[in-house]
This record gives structure tokens, sequence and C-alpha cells, in this order.
């Protein structure tokens, strides 16, 4: 070997090596999207929970339970809303970091709704200013209405039992453009601790990401203004979230969760509501047999659409998150 390539193979081994980026698994398409925008231009997530498969009873493939082997930190929901993940997490990925969304103090919660009609309380939506995200946080002091009291250390005082076994909460917070928004920094803190090299680039691309939540989140309170007056019911309780977020209240729903087809007693309380109600339209899933709403709603002139709260049908990746919130958005406008 001559002098120059000597020279070559010795600056070879000197150059320094880039650290390979933290490895990131997350359960739901809607984490997924928001851990893919705060690591564009390093790195790509992995996606637990395929997309169009219910999030509450799941059997992993082998490639998604290899990605929670290699992770060394994992994005989820919580318990509440994929019980079987917990014990999975633990065995597959007790060395990662495991980081429970539902928990961080940032998180806006709800109790699920057990009724299959929804009093009529004034729904007054919260502000979507920015800067408020963090008043509405686990202490309970500031929530949408006075109703219900959501703080978590209420929440052992309301188990409703159902599919969603947590206290009480309701697990569908992404439903809530300001919990996409407190997860971004959430997301991108935690990923700047374990990867220092990149924080800037996690923490600008998630201030990024809120920007646009906030444009989403504009753009669909004007779009869904006309329906504050509006009477629907939706299949399963996933939306309220959704529903507090842009002041447009359910009056029911047919089922108490996806995990579980709606009892007699339920149906027929939907029915004597939608008799003495003006109720204009209801909500299937795509996931669920349609002719569940067509016995209810036979002969009632009420019209049926159909929402997807997982947004089955959209692309993952970071840019999900805007575009399934357009989705709900636009599925409601068809009740207009």
């Amino acid at each position: 070997m001559n002098f120059a390539s000597i020279a070559v193979a010795a600056g070879l081994l000197a150059a320094p090596v880039a650290a390979e980026p933290p490895k990131v698994a997350t359960d739901i398409a809607p984490v997924h999207s928001l851990a893919a925008r705060v690591m564009q231009g390093v790195g790509t997530p992995d996606l637990i929970v395929r997309p169009g498969a219910s999030p509450h009873g799941y059997s992993l493939r082998p490639s998604e339970a290899a990605a929670l082997e290699a992770a060394d930190v994992v994005f989820w929901v919580g318990a509440p809303l994929t019980p079987w993940l917990a014990r999975t997490i633990e065995t597959l990925a007790g060395d990662a970091r495991h980081v429970g969304l539902l928990d961080q103090p940032e998180t806006r919660t709800l109790e699920i709704r057990t009724g299959a009609t929804f009093a009529a309380h004034d729904h007054h939506a919260p502000e979507a200013d920015a800067h408020d995200d963090h008043d509405h946080a686990h202490d309970g002091h500031d929530h949408a209405h006075d109703d219900h009291d959501h703080a978590h250390e209420h929440e052992a005082e309301h188990d409703h039992g159902g599919a969603h076994d947590h206290e009480g909460v309701d697990p569908h917070a992404w439903m809530d453009p300001a919990n996409g928004k407190a997860w971004l920094e959430v997301i991108a803190e935690e990923l700047a601790q374990l990867d220092p090299e990149n924080a800037e680039t996690y923490r600008a691309n998630a201030a990024a990401g809120k920007q646009e939540i906030e444009a989403v989140t504009a753009e669909i309170a004007t779009a869904l203004a006309p329906l504050r007056e509006v009477e629907f019911i939706v299949f399963h309780d996933a939306y309220q979230y959704f529903e507090i977020r842009f002041d447009i209240p359910a009056a029911g729903a047919i089922a108490l969760s996806d995990a579980s087809d709606p009892s007699p007693a339920r149906v027929e309380a939907i029915r004597d509501m939608v008799a003495a109600r003006d109720i204009a339209c209801a909500f299937a899933e795509p996931q669920f047999d349609p002719g569940i709403l067509d016995a209810v709603f036979s002969g009632t002139g009420t019209r049926t659409a159909v929402i997807d709260p997982m947004g089955t049908e959209i692309a993952t990746g970071a840019d999900f998150y805007p575009r399934f919130l357009r989705s709900i958005a636009a599925s409601f406008e068809t009740c207009r």
C-alpha cells in the first residue's frame, strides 16, 4: 500500500461516524404521523397497528414485533386504547422508553360517555389559541364545560367499564388538534434527550408541525360553524374531543365502543331519540356493518354517511395528521 492509500485509509478511520437516529415505534397512524413530522430529515418511525385494524385487540405481525424489539422509544396513546399493548411493550421493548401520551400533563382528557344519548350540554368550544394549550391539562381547572370533571385525580371515582378500562378516560384524545400540538412537543423533547445531535431539528419540526395544525384547526372551525345547531348521531363514541373542540356535540352513539355491538336496549333508546328529536344524520364507520344503521334509521328520514376515526384510506406519514383532521371535518360537513 503506497503512502497516499495509507493517508486515505487513516482519514476514513479518523472521520467521525454519524450517530444512528433513535429507533421509534408508535401504536396508531395519528401518533405515527406526529412522530414522523418531528423526525423529518432524521429518520422514520415504525407503525405497530396497521391501518384499518382495530387498536383494541390486535395480533402483531413478525415485522411489527421486531420493530418493538428494536425500539429505543415507544410512543403510544396508552392502555385505555390498546390494553393488550401494555404487556407486549414490557415484553418486547423492555429496555426502551415508554411514553404514554394520555399520561402526559399537557394532554387534555375527557371521560367516557356511557349513555346511548348525550345530555344537551352547552358545549362552548375551548379557545384554539396555541398559547393556551397548557391551560387545559390534567388539573381540570379549565375544560370546555363545567358539567364534567375531566381531571385524572377524579377519574378513580368513575369506573365506567366497557372496552376502554382506564378509570373512565376516553382514549380518543388524538381527535383534539390541541393534543396533536402538545404531543409534537412531547415527542420532540423525548427525542432531543435521546439524540442531542438532532435536537434542534426535532424542535424545529415540532414547531412547524404545530403551525400546520393551527392552520387546519382554523380552517375546520370556519367550515363546521354552520353545524352547531345540527343534530347527528355517531356509530361509536370516538369523536367527543373533536366535537367539543369545534362545538358540534353529537346527540348520541349507537355503540359504546367499536369493540362491541350495541345492545337491544341501546338501539331502542336511539330509536326513541330519533322519534323525539330532529336528527339530521347518522354516521357509520367503514369497519362495521352499515346494516346496523339501516335497522335503526330505516324510514326515519335521517341521512346516513360514513366517518373514519382512524383515517384508514389516508396514506401514513408526516402529513397524515392534518389530512386526517380534514377528513373528519369533511365527513361531518355532509350533515349540512
